[in-house]
Order: structure tokens, then C-alpha cells, then sequence
């Protein structure tokens, strides 16, 4: 099992913040009385929903410790607990509000999740959530590649590796459920600064999993071999790299029940 390190996921709190907004702007609920945060992390972007609608109760689920932590060490009125979302209840009363960012692609086969989500969502209430798809782009192919040459293989074998699906398909699993859907995909071009900015960026995120499952003795040579791909792959112009940064997009909202 791996663990996530609240001080290397904010290094970066405002690209990572910025898909989380564009999302929550899609959302029109107006005064929703429960909201809850699927995968809330270091509580940073949940503390925004509590101040966009004051009157709501506002709770955040993440499956770390340590990122609930941080989460409760930054105060607010936000309720925060450790939990997976898998098995998460809801309340008999259902959600108003049910946000999950940059969570659900590390859940295996999270498509079949989306009924039971829809299904906790009160009348009228919104589901909307946001998933990585570039999973194809460099910054993850090349951790694949490397993870796979012989002398890391045995400890890479079968570590969490995060994927998505496209838009549509979202969007025709939640329309099939009667779901109104806005399902949409941006491509940011974040550009980033420092030494090997790239590899900072997803060794918080999509490559900690590996890196984690390394033994020390292999671990250095791991990174120095991925940092010097990266650089190759993500060349610097003038002290700066742009990492492309496709995101998908899914906001649905629930109708009265007959």
C-alpha cells in the first residue's frame, strides 16, 4: 500500500485547484443542505465548497490519514473522515451536492461505482466529478516503460496505476441511469518552473505509487533514469516546461424520483 505526502500534492495547489473550480462552476446547485467530498485531500479545495454555499453541511472522505490531517489542521467548519469511497454510505436523506476530483481514477473499474453514486445524489441532486486523461502523454508512458525493464519489474508488478475513460462514456453511463449530463474534456498547458518540474509534479501523484514500491538500493537509479527521460520529454525553454494536461469533465444531475 502506498501513502501520499500532503506537502509534495500542494507544491503545485494551483494547477491542481484550477480543474476543480472549472468544475465546480458547472454545478447550479443554488442551497444545498448536505455536501460531500469524495477524495478530499488536504481539505484545501473542500474548504472552498463550505464558502461558496455557507449554509450547507459540508464533509470531506479521503482514504489517507495523513491527508486528513492536514485536512483538519486547516480548520474551517468542514467535517472531515478517513474512509474509502467504495464503501461509503450515504445518508438516508441522499446529497445535494457530491463532488469527487482527481479521485476516481484510482479506483479499478469505477465506471460500475457510478450507479451506486447517482443512486445516494437526493432529488435534484448534482454528481460532478473530475478525472486525468493523459494517461497516454509521456509523463505517464514513461514511467510504464521504465517500470517494466527487469530490474524494477518484480517491485512494480501490480502497484495502483490511475485511468480513466473519455467523456462520452461517462456520459451514456450516467444517461442511461436518467441522469441530465455536461460531460466536457480542457487541455491545460501548465507551465512550471524549479529543477525537473515535471517529475515533481507526478511523484506527488501518478508515479508515487512506484516509486513507493521500490527498495531504497533501487529507488535512486529509478528516479535518476526518470527525471533524465522526462527532461527529454518535457524539454525546458527559458527555465520553463509546459506539461499538456488533459482533464475529463462529468457533471449530472438527478430528477425527482416517480
Amino acid at each position: 500500500m502506498h501513502t501520499w505526502d500532503p506537502d509534495r500534492y500542494l507544491a503545485y495547489a494551483d494547477e491542481r485547484g484550477r480543474p476543480f473550480l472549472d468544475l465546480l462552476a458547472r454545478v447550479g446547485a443554488a442551497h444545498p443542505g448536505l455536501v460531500v467530498d469524495l477524495g478530499c485531500g488536504p481539505g484545501n479545495l473542500t474548504r472552498m465548497l463550505a464558502e461558496r454555499w455557507p449554509d450547507a453541511e459540508v464533509s470531506g472522505l479521503d482514504a489517507s490519514p495523513a491527508m486528513i490531517e492536514r485536512a483538519r489542521a486547516g480548520g474551517g467548519r468542514v467535517r472531515y473522515d478517513v474512509g474509502d469511497l467504495r464503501t461509503w454510505s450515504p445518508p438516508p436523506a441522499g446529497v445535494d451536492v457530491l463532488i469527487s476530483n482527481a479521485t476516481l481514477q484510482w479506483v479499478p473499474g469505477h465506471l460500475d461505482l457510478l450507479p451506486r453514486l447517482f443512486a445516494a445524489l437526493a432529488d435534484g441532486g448534482w454528481l460532478a466529478f473530475q478525472v486525468p486523461g493523459n494517461f497516454d502523454q509521456p509523463s505517464h508512458t514513461i514511467r510504464t516503460e521504465l517500470a517494466a525493464e527487469p530490474a524494477y519489474a518484480a517491485h512494480t508488478a501490480g502497484v495502483a496505476v490511475p485511468s480513466s475513460h473519455d467523456p462520452q462514456v461517462y456520459l451514456e453511463a450516467l444517461a442511461g441511469l436518467g441522469a441530465e449530463v455536461d460531460a466536457w474534456e480542457t487541455t491545460y498547458l501548465h507551465v512550471l518552473d524549479g529543477e525537473d518540474p515535471v517529475f515533481a509534479w507526478v511523484s506527488g501523484t501518478g508515479a508515487r505509487p512506484t516509486l513507493e514500491a521500490l527498495p531504497e538500493d533501487l529507488r535512486g537509479e529509478f528516479e535518476h533514469e526518470f527525471r533524465r527521460r522526462l527532461r527529454a520529454a518535457y524539454p525546458s525553454r527559458n527555465g520553463r516546461v509546459v506539461l499538456p494536461f488533459r482533464r475529463v469533465f462529468v457533471v449530472a444531475r438527478r430528477g425527482p424520483r416517480s
